[in-house]
């Protein structure tokens, strides 16, 4: 499970930005956001080094926003509320992972000043 930036001591680096391909470039198998084009290995680590990092923070902001629908999808609050092992069918999660990622949501929102439900 991923931690937030803040508590892990880390301040949030802003990733390469990530271009779209055009269509005709998804349709080849080796194409890869032009990295088969880069002949220079300096170029090529430098351009793969950034779209890794760039993916990692794509990855680790994911699963904060999964870990706050989770929570919001579990507060009691809700008449419509879900179980965690509902979460976990809807998330292809196990449900102990599920009571994880809602903990983990919970406490990102409280982290943001908004209340969750214990």
């Amino acid at each position: 499970m991923a931690e937030p930036a803040e508590r892990s001591g880390q301040r949030r680096l802003r990733p390469a930005p990530l271009v779209f391909e055009p269509a005709e470039a998804t349709a080849d198998p080796e194409h890869f956001f032009d990295l088969e084009s880069i002949e220079d290995p300096k170029e090529l680590l430098s351009r793969a080094t950034e779209l890794t990092l760039a993916f990692r923070a794509a990855t680790d902001r994911a699963i904060e926003f999964q870990a706050v629908a989770a929570a919001q999808l579990t507060d009691p609050k809700r008449f419509d509320r879900l179980t965690a092992a509902d979460v976990a069918e809807r998330a292809a999660w196990t449900e102990d992972y599920a009571r994880k990622m809602i903990e983990f949501g919970r406490d990102l929102i409280r982290t943001n000043g908004r209340p969750a439900e214990d």
